[in-house]
């Protein structure tokens, strides 16, 4: 199993291994999961075993452990999902951006934000971050709420072009939610 990053009482958050190939799959090829992401689009199971895995593997070394990590529930020991935790490529390794990708079995069941706390929690009072950002689609109201459940507070709405196309619901941009280490302090968290 890959390092674990981090437990909840339900979840353990630990790195993408090639082994995960099928799941990621299984999770990318669900059409409502990636509604959001790239409009619903078909997965390629090759490309996640031969590019987006790899990517991922050679995330934790760039970023210092920071990456994507696989959600395994903790009863039953099965993939979940997805999580983001990383500084883009660009960007201060201070500050990461923060994403969950969870099978529709598991919705409604609090994972991304148990699993988002527990990151938050980690990144303020262990790895030294100074803010945690995270963004999605205007109409994507159900992860817009676990970003306010998470503590993140509302930054813009901006509009960028998505390399697939617009998809739909793209014509009303995208949110930014933040949360920074001074405000999380300030929450007695």
């Amino acid at each position: 199993m890959g390092r674990v990053f981090v437990e909840t009482e339900r979840l353990v958050l630990r790195e993408v291994e090639p082994d995960d190939a099928d799941a990621i799959f299984s999770l990318n090829n669900d059409a409502e999961v990636m509604r959001f992401l790239n409009g619903g689009a078909s997965a390629d199971r090759a490309q996640i075993a031969g590019e987006l895995i790899p990517s991922y593997l050679a995330g934790y070394q760039r970023f210092g452990g920071l990456g994507r990590l696989a959600a395994i529930e903790k009863a039953g020991d099965r993939f979940v999902g997805v999580f983001k935790f990383q500084p883009t490529d660009d960007g201060p390794l201070d500050e990461v951006e923060l994403g969950y990708r969870l099978h529709r079995s598991v919705w409604g069941r609090g994972y991304a934000t148990e699993g988002s706390l527990a990151l938050i929690r980690k990144g303020f009072t262990e790895l030294g971050l100074g803010r945690i950002w995270a963004k999605t689609m205007t109409v994507n109201r159900r992860s817009q709420r676990v970003m306010q459940k998470a503590g993140l507070r509302y930054v813009r709405t901006f509009f960028e072009e998505w390399p697939e196309g617009p998809i739909e619901g793209s014509e009303h941009g995208d949110v930014e939610y933040e949360l920074t280490r001074d405000e999380w302090l300030a929450m007695g968290s």
